[in-house]
């Protein structure tokens, strides 16, 4: 008789846990709202917790979740809410949000679709901060520095600070020749600022303080470690000529590939599609920050300009060649941005992979890479790396340069 009873009073805890969880769920299905503007916080790892913006909006029946770093607006992928929990595709980066929804917060994790790899903790609440502050800017710090970046091993990378500051608020990007750390977005306490940014793939965050003489000191902090880095303020900051990084070998004028398409077809440049035509190639992946900004760009000028004698060809470096994974990225790429033009799967995500596929190429240093190659098949100009919208001056004189290039091209 008393193991009976004994279980029959688990039996109904148990039925009394079901019932206040469903409880719970009716609740949350009744009271939560997801439109609105959302403070989220990247638990990077131990002492390390990034916050980041994002909004949640309904257009036409679908919600959908775009990410704010300063003036950019990234749509992050539609949000599906079932129950107690939401969900939202990063397609862009093959990752997804999976939150459980916990009274008006959400609690949840950012993880790769496929569930591989260690997931990031990450908690948002209905709030339109990201960071806050509780004391004025000792002074505006906006302009242009000089800024160094110093590796584990004693490395060094020269980049360009660009920062604007009104009252608290603080923009801005570091310009590295490989591409620029996109939108970021913080805020300054005295001379201690603090910057972050998050569109699905890594959150990034930055810290430090300007100082009365022009000089700038902090580090960048991630799950590997930090990184410091120092510099001065220069209203002439500037890189190295992103046109004369990477070059061809010695004795090469021309490039040669065959590489495959969405559809298994093979891509060269001596086809017939390409002669006595301008072409544009663009070493890019589907996983590359810079390269969503170079793709739209890219996108939008080839409708505008393909009828002129020029075509694009997408080499896609992935993280895997898998077929049918392949084919899924980069089929989402093409629709996310609208390219027309075609898009071939050169190989892995590697910079040797790179350089072993495409042997005429001397020094290949950055994702994304823009080669032009003129009417008559030779190399015309390769720019390593692209300098976003975030990079103001620097994006506006790549797009005069480059469709200057393009016209003279054209005319020969």
């Amino acid at each position: 008789m008393a193991i009976s009873i004994t279980f029959t009073y688990a039996q109904e805890q148990t039925a009394l846990v079901k019932k206040q969880a469903a409880k719970l769920q009716e609740k949350n299905q009744k009271t939560f709202v997801a439109p609105g503007n959302w403070r989220g916080i990247a638990k990077v790892k131990e002492g390390l917790e990034i916050p980041f913006n994002f909004e949640i909006s309904k257009k036409n029946g679908q919600q959908k979740l775009y990410f704010r770093n300063a003036e950019e607006r990234f749509e992050g992928g539609p949000v599906k809410q079932t129950a107690d929990s939401l969900f939202v595709k990063l397609d862009q980066f093959d990752n997804e949000l999976a939150f459980a929804i916990v009274g008006d917060q959400l609690t949840g994790t950012l993880r790769k679709q496929d569930k591989a790899g260690k997931p990031l903790v990450i908690i948002a609440e209905h709030k339109n901060y990201r960071f806050k502050t509780d004391k004025p800017a000792a002074a505006d710090y906006s302009g242009s520095y000089d800024v160094v970046f110093t590796s584990p091993n004693g490395k060094e990378e020269k980049t360009v600070g660009l920062f604007k500051q009104t009252g608290n608020r603080l923009t801005g990007t570091f310009l590295r020749v490989t591409g620029d750390s996109r939108y970021l977005e913080g805020v300054v306490e005295g001379n201690e600022f603090q910057l972050s940014s998050f569109i699905g793939s890594s959150p990034a965050y930055y810290k430090g303080t300007f100082q009365a003489d022009g000089a700038i000191k902090g580090e960048v902090l991630g799950a590997r470690g930090s990184q410091p880095f120092t510099g001065t303020k220069n209203k002439d900051a500037a890189l190295p000529d992103p046109y004369k990084l990477t070059y061809l070998k010695k004795g090469y004028k021309t490039l040669d590939f065959s590489f495959p398409d969405l559809n298994g077809k093979k891509i060269s440049l001596k086809d017939e599609k390409y002669k006595n035509k301008v072409v544009i190639l663009t070493i890019t992946g589907s996983w590359c920050p810079n390269c969503v900004d170079e793709a739209t760009f890219m996108a939008p000028w080839y409708k505008e300009n393909k009828n002129r004698g020029v075509e694009i060809i997408a080499l896609h470096y992935e993280r895997s060649t898998e077929p049918e994974y392949a084919k899924k990225v980069m089929t989402r790429f093409r629709e996310r941005f609208g390219i027309e033009y075609d898009q071939v799967l050169a190989g892995t995500a590697d910079k040797q992979v790179v350089s072993e596929s495409l042997p005429a190429l001397d020094s290949f240093l950055s994702f994304p890479t823009t080669i032009i190659i003129d009417k008559q098949g030779n190399v015309a100009q390769i720019h390593t790396g692209f300098n976003g919208p975030a990079t103001g001056k620097f994006y506006d004189e790549f797009v005069k340069e480059f469709n200057a290039e393009i016209d003279t091209l054209l005319k020969k």
